[in-house]
């Protein structure tokens, strides 16, 4: 009996076992099944990424679906949007409107959108700057909407554009090239000519804004022309105008060249380029007109007396005020009341100082008598060597344009001309006066310590606790500062003579010196910047960067291994220094964004050549540096 147990017991156990493998043989066939359907939910994943969503009519383009959709498409209206943008709100019930009105188009037109914020890569790919932007997509190539923000608008302009027969209108921008330059500039009583380079940033955002201020000037009566120059392609022409960036934008009248000191945006250009069309100088025709500037202005009168236009005399005036027209307020006259109010004769030009900056210490007036042989050049010297007062008011509006000569003794305290505080500005600048009539080789201003609050703390007087401060900018951005005492012409005096003898020490913000600078990138503070940089034995490049700024970080690594290259280079010196912590006391060396990179060659301190436009790479920079170094020992292929 206990013998048939075991044989039952182990036919059992044996069949347990059967099942067992079977059961597993299942479960894998099981996971074998799985995977095809893991895959099905991958290409699930992937088809909605690249799925058009419709909203409300609307349909909704991303970085994965835009291209595909597009393709096969003759016409599709796009806005790009900001969610948060408040024009993009209040326009979105109208574009659904619009949506629904070119679906019932024959043939359709499609109406989609794109969150710009989140695509990012369509964002830059089409220029986006502001929402929202609207263009339309003919043949996959944008044609961008400048219209009303009405349905009525919009759709008119798409379905013209859907058109079979329809083409983008020619450029208004005029194509110039070295075969065409002369006669169109020439013959051209104004023309606004770009110099461009096909891979600049700045040139490619530039461009819409450019054409555009081209179509809209070309309407006018007469029509201002604009033009550009592939100056990477005419390099004669870069190199005839001196083109060393990307846009240089110049102004020619009659085939003279002259500064494009305007905006980069379609009405800006407008703007700018209408005003310079018009003659440079403004007519008056009475004495009352005159003895309102004199009474209450805030700059240099100028005024050129003439008996009729078709004076000699006229038109050097004017070909002179052509050029400073951005820089000075011009007035011209035939009138013989003028003339006589201005005790002048036709042919001579007359500065005069507003009332409030006239002084028993100066002339009212300065006259120059235009001869048949005075240049153009002769009558600017005259405006810009009578445009100042012997203490004028420096502010922020006339900084660039009337105090940059050095060295600039200035003198803070609270200026303010209003009728009610005119006595106590004109108190402290009568006290200025009496030291500035003696030293006339140096310029002397007044300034608003609320306005130059900054300057004021980078001459560490902005807590003086004297209700004047004085401090003198000198030549190559150096600085000194009064110590701190009570006001007196007598003060003033000793200051500016311990100056003029070399006696004072400049004011310089400066991080501490490293005390360990054998890097192969060199850390230059405020106070090594003479030492380093001005070094005349050496190659410097230097970057001038900003902690925060991202560019700067990016270059970082780069810019490392630059170092690392020619660190053996023993007349070569790669070095940085942060900006927003130290002082650049050389005026040559401007710093007007992050990150800005000079190189400094050794018989040329005082004029650094700008890195512009390279790629910011090793490459890039050995290129640079192997063009401008004065001294480097080994080529290239060698390092």
């Amino acid at each position: 009996m206990k013998g048939k147990t075991a044989i039952l017991l182990i036919v059992l156990l044996g069949f347990a076992h059967l099942i067992a493998v079977a059961r597993s043989d299942e479960d894998d066939v099981t996971e074998e099944v799985d995977d095809p359907e893991e895959d099905e939910d991958e290409d699930e994943e992937e088809d909605e990424d690249t799925e058009v969503k419709d909203e409300n009519g609307v349909l909704v383009l991303t970085d994965n679906n835009f291209d595909t959709f597009i393709e096969d498409k003759d016409t599709v209206l796009v806005e790009f949007y900001a969610p948060w943008c408040g024009h993009c709100k209040q326009f979105a019930p109208v574009y659904e409107k619009i949506a629904q009105t070119l679906k019932e188009n024959d043939p359709p037109i499609p109406v989609a959108k794109v969150d710009a914020t989140k695509e990012s890569a369509l964002g830059s790919r089409f220029e986006v700057s502001g929402y929202p932007t609207i263009k339309i997509l003919k043949k996959g190539e944008p044609v961008d909407y400048d219209g009303d923000r009405s349905e009525e608008a919009i759709v008119s302009r798409v379905k013209e554009v859907a058109q079979p027969d329809w083409k983008p209108p020619p450029e208004a921008t005029i194509v110039l090239t070295k075969d065409n330059f002369d006669e169109v500039v020439n013959n051209a009583d104004i023309v606004l000519v770009e110099f461009y380079a096909p891979w600049c940033g700045h040139c490619k955002r530039l461009a819409p804004e450019y054409e555009k201020a081209a179509k809209e000037l070309s309407t006018r009566s007469p029509p201002i022309p604009l033009a550009k120059v592939d100056a990477t392609a005419e390099t004669e022409l870069a190199s005839r105008f001196e083109v060393t960036g990307y846009p240089t934008l110049k102004i020619f009248r009659k085939g003279k060249p002259f500064e494009y000191n305007g905006p980069r945006e379609k009405f800006g250009i407008v703007d700018y380029m209408s005003e310079q069309a018009g003659p440079p100088s403004k007519q008056v025709q009475t004495v009352k007109q005159v003895q309102e500037f004199i009474k209450d202005g805030d700059d240099v009168v100028i005024v050129g007396v003439f008996s009729t236009e078709q004076d000699a005399a006229f038109e050097i005036y004017q070909e002179a005020c052509n050029t400073l027209r951005d820089d000075y307020k011009f007035l011209h006259t035939f009138n013989n009341a003028v003339s006589k109010f201005l005790n002048t004769s036709p042919g001579q030009l007359v500065t005069v100082q507003p009332e409030k900056f006239q002084s028993k210490y100066e002339a009212k007036s300065q006259f120059l008598t235009i001869e048949d042989s005075t240049t153009a050049s002769e009558v600017q010297e005259f405006f810009k060597k009578h445009a100042l007062p012997l203490v004028g008011h420096r502010k922020q509006s006339n900084d660039a344009k009337r105090y940059t000569k050095r060295p600039l003794v200035v003198v803070y305290y609270g200026v303010d001309f209003s009728f009610d505080y005119r006595v106590a500005t004109q108190f402290w600048r009568n006290k200025v006066l009496e030291v500035a009539k003696d030293f006339p080789e140096y310029t002397f201003a007044i300034a608003d310590e609320e306005d130059y609050a900054d300057e004021l703390k980078g001459l560490g007087l902005s807590e003086s606790g004297e209700e004047v401060n004085v401090g003198i900018l000198g030549e190559g951005g150096k600085k000194y500062a009064m110590e701190p005492e009570e006001f007196d012409s007598d003060v003033l005096r000793e200051f500016v003579m311990a100056f003029k003898k070399g006696k004072l020490k400049p004011i310089i913000k400066s991080q501490p010196i490293p005390k360990n600078n054998k890097g192969a990138v060199k850390v230059v503070v405020g106070k090594t910047f003479e030492e380093i940089v001005m070094d005349t034995k050496k190659d410097v490049l230097i970057e001038f960067y900003a902690p925060w700024c991202g560019h700067c970080k990016k270059l970082e690594p780069e810019y490392l291994a630059l170092g690392k290259k020619y660190k053996h280079e023993k007349n070569l010196v790669i070095t940085k220094m942060d900006a927003t912590a130290n002082d650049v006391p050389h005026d040559s060396y401007k710093v007007e964004g992050f990150p800005t990179i000079y190189f400094a060659p050794s018989n040329s301190k005082q004029n650094p050549i700008k890195f512009e436009g390279g790629s910011r790479d090793v490459e890039g920079f050995s290129t640079f540096l192997e063009k401008h170094a004065t001294k480097l020992s080994q080529k290239r292929d060698e390092l």
